[in-house]
């Protein structure tokens, strides 16, 4: 039987594009407030359906939602994946991928992934930089680009307090000093607070974002496997979001059971803290939807031992029925396997209704669901009082070809307090920018 998995698997990354069974419900019924949340259907040989990275032909661009524009704001960049926009309208971009983790390729299923994302255009060497994107004449267009940082290790979430820019490396929160107009920072930076790393390291981003009052930073760690399948011992720390106190580099857990935070964002009418989570795979196509979400201090979302709430996942073994029974569910379904990572509120008079009050979700896109879902930058409407109100609707789509191949795949989400949205397009190596139509 290993022989015979072994060679369905070799069969699968290196011929077949689609493998497993297929979704029974539409990538909508596992939206919204309450999705649907079927059976879980569990196969023998996981379902893989690779959408093989092929990049933008000449001229082409994704497709726009009726009343607005999308462009490139820069291209030619190296894997672009996390976006943050300076108090003068420069743009930092994070042109990175995975570092080195050698414990996590082990195994038939670690070796099956790596070439899983290979195909998937996740394979290419992190640049380990930081990018500074200059728009001068405000035409929507990058004239000038600098290296900004060099010499991190696979860094992603970016937040500026005050003269004080925090990068999240993978293992490390550093602090650098910084001072309006510059275009390069030198220095290796000052650590803050140590991350959690080392050669598993599964979900190596790591996000930040700062409270208002710069009090405080949030960091996203997510988890060291997909279900706790190497021992709860290998997830310490992760599968949370930290509470770090910059002067001292003391953290706290501020809350936990979220399998991959990556998006960090506040809503702009309750203060709320919301995030952008990647639910767990090889359950089904229909299972389990990735979410946004409010984040309360101190809740437990339920990886990995439920979802949804109370709904038990039995791989998990040993479970933890105390924790079970703590479990809340997350506010907003936005749909099974879309991997998605960026959020961004609305910026105000922006983009025309109905992208004028709510959240943009950058969707990766998925390899755990036929037919695929994601690949699109979705919008979910808000209320006045800071909560979903309504149906998604999609913002920016076409980054999949006739031939179901990846011209492009959404990650990071910012507004550029300039009437758009930037979109960090990690496959198609290009920082899109979406406007109001003239």
């Amino acid at each position: 039987m290993p022989t015979l998995r072994l060679a369905i698997l070799l069969a699968i990354t290196t011929g077949l594009t689609a493998c497993g069974e297929s979704a029974r419900l539409q990538v909508t019924d596992g939206s919204g407030p309450s999705p649907q949340l079927p059976e879980p259907n569990k196969t023998l040989i996981p379902t893989v359906n690779i959408a093989p990275a092929v990049g933008w032909p000449d001229g082409s661009t994704p497709k726009a939602a009726q009343g607005t524009r999308v462009a490139a704001f820069a291209d030619g960049l190296d894997h672009p994946r996390w976006l943050h926009v300076l108090p003068n309208g420069d743009v930092l971009v994070a042109e990175t991928n995975a570092p080195e983790k050698p414990e996590d390729s082990k195994g038939i299923r670690g070796w099956v992934m790596k070439k899983v994302m290979a195909k998937a255009g996740a394979g290419v060497p992190s640049a380990n930089r930081i990018t500074l994107l200059r728009d001068a004449d405000k035409d929507g267009v990058a004239e000038t680009r600098t290296v900004f940082l060099k010499d991190l290790n696979s860094p992603f979430g970016m937040a500026l307090v005050g003269n004080d820019l925090y990068v999240a490396d993978t293992d490390r929160l550093l602090r650098f000093k910084y001072q309006e107009g510059a275009t390069s920072l030198n220095g290796t930076g000052e650590p803050v607070t140590e991350l959690p790393g080392g050669p598993l390291n599964h979900h190596w981003t790591k996000n930040v974002i700062a409270s208002k009052d710069g009090s405080k930073l949030y960091v996203t760690v997510g988890s060291n496997s997909n279900v706790a399948e190497n021992g709860m011992d290998k997830e310490e720390g992760r599968a949370a979001i930290w509470e770090v106190d910059p002067a001292t580099g003391q953290h706290r857990i501020f809350a936990s059971g979220l399998r991959n935070p990556n998006g960090l964002a506040w809503e702009p009418h309750s203060g709320q803290l919301w995030t952008a989570v990647n639910e767990r795979d090889e359950i089904g196509s229909d299972l389990v939807p990735d979410y946004i979400t409010s984040v309360q201090d101190g809740a437990f979302y339920g990886w990995p031992y439920s979802y949804y709430g109370q709904h038990v996942d039995v791989r998990v073994d040993p479970q933890d029925a105390n924790l079970v029974a703590k479990a809340i569910a997350p506010d907003y379904a936005v749909g099974p396997h879309t991997a998605s990572l960026g959020l961004a509120f609305a910026e105000a008079g922006a983009l025309p209704a109905p992208f004028d009050q709510g959240a943009f979700i950058g969707q990766h896109g998925s390899w755990n669901r036929k037919p695929h879902s994601g690949y699109k930058v979705l919008f979910v409407p808000f209320n006045s009082e800071g909560k979903p109100a309504g149906k998604p609707v999609d913002l920016l789509t076409g980054f999949l070809n006739e031939d179901g191949k990846a011209m492009g795949r959404p990650v990071g989400v910012v507004t550029d307090q300039r009437g758009g949205v930037l979109v960090a397009d990690d496959v198609g190596n290009v920082v899109w920018r979406v406007s109001r139509a003239q």
